[in-house]
């Protein structure tokens, strides 16, 4: 299930990011934060300038606690087997269901912060998407590297207004390069601008705001998410590669045989994932957006 969500959301290489978190209760983590003085002078009589290192620990709360449950009748079971159909079962549901609603929630947290900052850009004036969006991509990585540094790997997600006209443009096709992306176990290629990876998100992952369904309330049963009344289109966001942490607790899968099942004579398949995006206050400052 984990390469699956791996492989499936255009996020979830920011589960690489996490750095000793710990975990304190039920919805808190901690995470390490370091924070070094600067140089001074060396004298040749009284030696080094005294400084100091802080380690503290900054606690978040996690947000995102999500699952649900399926049943298929101990009947409808066929040839294929329990264990092989379960697995067929979750990574589809992990396909078109969570790696979507991940990626969502990641990218509008991730725009939020932007627009929070006041890290946004616009098109040039009299510009369209078509021939403003090269323009309009340098300039947010040119932001991003002036904020974090020009040795730091870069990752830009581009909804496909954008990512289809910045392919389409002569200005720039010479300028683009085929490069590795890391992603926990899987490496994929992508093209790269500028030493940035251009990361192709489908628009229904790219809006300002969602609602997250309970599965519970009336209107709400069918799960899921969808953009709110007020969402914004995200047309890109870029950010270091290695700005953002998503923090996994739990994603489990469990499965009862309908002897197990006290409630049906069926198979009951179960799907938990608690996670949130985390953003340290001293990285919020690389996160640029550009939202119309």
């Amino acid at each position: 299930m984990d390469e699956q969500l791996v492989q499936k959301s255009v996020t979830a290489f920011m589960a690489d990011n996490v750095m000793r978190a710990k975990f304190v209760g039920a919805k808190t983590v901690l995470v390490p934060s370091v924070d070094f003085v600067g140089l001074g002078d060396y004298n040749r009589d009284s030696g080094f300038a005294t400084g100091g290192v802080t380690l503290s620990h900054k606690s978040y709360t996690l947000t995102r606690d999500r699952g649900r449950t399926f049943t298929i009748d101990r009947e409808d079971m066929d040839e294929i087997g329990v264990s092989n159909l379960a697995g067929q079962l979750m990574g589809e549901f992990v396909r078109t269901e969570v790696a979507p609603e991940v990626d969502a929630y990641t990218l509008s947290k991730l725009a939020k912060i932007a627009n929070d900052e006041s890290q946004t850009e616009t098109l040039a004036q009299g510009k369209t998407i078509e021939n403003g969006c090269v323009a309009l991509l340098t300039k947010l990585i040119a932001d991003v590297n002036d904020k974090a540094g020009y040795d730091e790997p870069l990752v830009a997600f581009l909804n496909p207004t954008v990512y289809n006209a910045i392919m389409n443009s002569e200005e720039i096709q010479r300028r683009l390069d085929i490069g590795d992306f890391e992603k926990g176990n899987i490496n994929t290629t992508v093209k790269m601008l500028n030493g940035c990876a251009l990361i192709p998100v489908s628009d229904r992952r790219m809006k300002t705001a969602y609602t997250f369904n309970d599965g519970v309330t009336s209107g709400q049963t069918d799960g899921g998410f969808a953009p709110s009344g007020n969402a914004q289109n995200i047309g890109a966001i870029v950010l270091p590669k290695k700005a953002a942490s998503l923090i996994k607790k739990t994603e489990k899968i469990r499965v009862f045989e309908p002897d197990q099942n006290q409630s049906l004579d069926a198979y009951k398949f179960d799907y938990r994932i608690y996670y949130d995006l985390l953003v340290p206050d001293s990285k919020k400052s690389t996160v640029f957006a550009y939202v119309y």
